[in-house]
């Protein structure tokens, strides 16, 4: 089995400052021209699910209400998987070059989150025009801006 080597190149914050990307010194002339993109695809190690019997799961039981009773963790968003890598779409409210720091109104990563990578959400490469979802979630939202009044506690099994 092949092995990577990646390192962290900042952290995800929650503070008293708000929400933010805050990037290791080193990776701060890495922000050179992200200005003007108003969004990001932000890559993330799920640091909280690393553990082996997490990185061995292939299955799950159903996390939706209307989703098959079992799932290939592959069908999920789950942290729970072989590699914890997550992505996430996030609105860029402010970069500050200075500090290499990128603020965000929101991300689903806790506090201290390793940060892997930044691509710039371009619509020419990161846009499907008409996506096709199983019928078990053809409900949700179309789009991001949607999902924050959508009632997903209604959707979700605990």
């Amino acid at each position: 089995m092949t092995t990577f080597n990646v390192k962290s190149i900042g952290k995800i914050c929650n503070s008293n400052e708000g929400v933010y990307i805050a990037l290791d010194k080193a990776y701060i002339p890495a922000l050179q021209a992200l200005e003007g993109f108003s969004h990001i695809n932000v890559l993330w190690w799920a640091s909280d699910f690393d553990e082996p019997t997490y990185r061995e799961a292939l299955e799950t039981k159903q996390p939706y209400k209307n989703a098959p009773e079992v799932m290939g963790i592959f069908a999920t968003r789950s942290p729970v998987r072989p590699n914890p890598i997550a992505v996430t779409v996030v609105d860029v409210l402010h970069i500050d070059m200075e500090k290499g720091m990128i603020h965000i109104p929101y991300i689903d990563a806790h506090d201290q989150t390793p940060l892997l990578d930044i691509k710039p959400y371009t619509p020419s490469i990161d846009r499907i025009e008409t996506p096709s979802v199983p019928k078990w979630c053809s409900h949700w939202p179309k789009n991001v801006e949607s999902s924050g009044a959508f009632d997903w506690e209604n959707e979700l099994i605990y």
